[in-house]
C-alpha cells in the first residue's frame, strides 16, 4: 500500500479471522479424507473376509453332503475305509466352523468381518461430522469475505458463529463420531 492509504483495521481482524477458517478448514479436509480412506479400506477388507466365510461355508456344505451321500449309497454300513474317508470330511467340515489357531474358521472370519464393519461405521460417521464442519467453515469463510468487501460487521459475526460451528463438528468427529445424527 503506497501512498499512505487508509487501511481499516476491522479488515485486518477479518483477515486473521479468514485465516483462521482456513486452518480450521484445512484441518477438518484433512481429517475427513483420513476417515473416508479409512472406511473404504475396513469395507473392502470386511467383503473380503465375508467372501472367504462364503467360501468356507460352500466348502463345509460340499463335504458334509458328499459324506452324507457316501453314508446313504453304502446302506448305512460303509466299508472300513470309506468310513473312514467319511469321518475325515466331517471333521474338515467342522474344522472349517472354528480354526481358533488360524483365525481362519467361519467363526473368527464373522468375527473379524462385523469387528471391521463396526469400524467403518464409526470412520463414516466421523467422515460426516468433518463434512458437515466443513461446509460451515467454507461459508464462513465467503461471509468472512463479503464482510471486508461490503463493510456489514453482522457478515463478519455470522462468519465467526458459522466457524464455531466448524470447529464444534470437527472435535465431535475427532471424539464422538456417533453423537450427532444429521443425516
Amino acid at each position: 500500500m503506497s501512498g499512505g492509504a487508509h487501511v481499516d483495521p476491522s479488515n485486518k481482524k477479518i483477515a486473521l479471522l479468514i485465516s483462521i477458517l482456513a486452518l480450521i478448514l484445512a484441518i477438518s479436509e484433512t481429517l475427513g479424507n483420513g476417515a473416508q480412506t479409512k472406511a473404504l479400506a475396513a469395507n473392502i477388507e470386511a467383503s473380503n473376509l465375508w467372501n472367504f466365510f462364503q467360501a468356507k461355508t460352500v466348502r463345509m456344505t460340499v463335504l458334509r453332503a458328499t459324506a452324507e451321500a457316501m453314508e446313504t449309497e453304502s446302506a448305512g454300513k460303509p466299508s472300513p475305509q470309506v468310513a473312514a474317508q467319511i469321518e475325515k470330511w466331517r471333521k474338515t467340515a467342522e474344522r472349517y466352523d472354528n480354526e481358533p489357531d488360524t483365525n481362519e474358521g467361519r467363526k473368527q472370519l464373522m468375527a473379524r468381518a462385523k469387528s471391521l464393519e463396526s469400524s467403518r461405521d464409526l470412520a463414516m460417521s466421523a467422515y460426516h461430522q468433518y463434512e458437515i464442519a466443513s461446509a460451515a467453515v467454507q461459508i464462513a469463510i465467503v461471509l468472512a469475505s463479503s464482510a471486508v468487501i461490503t463493510g456489514l460487521s453482522a457478515l463478519s459475526f455470522a462468519a465467526f458463529g458459522l466457524g464455531v460451528v466448524g470447529v464444534v463438528f470437527t472435535l465431535i468427529g475427532l471424539f464422538a463420531p456417533t453423537a450427532v445424527h444429521l443425516f
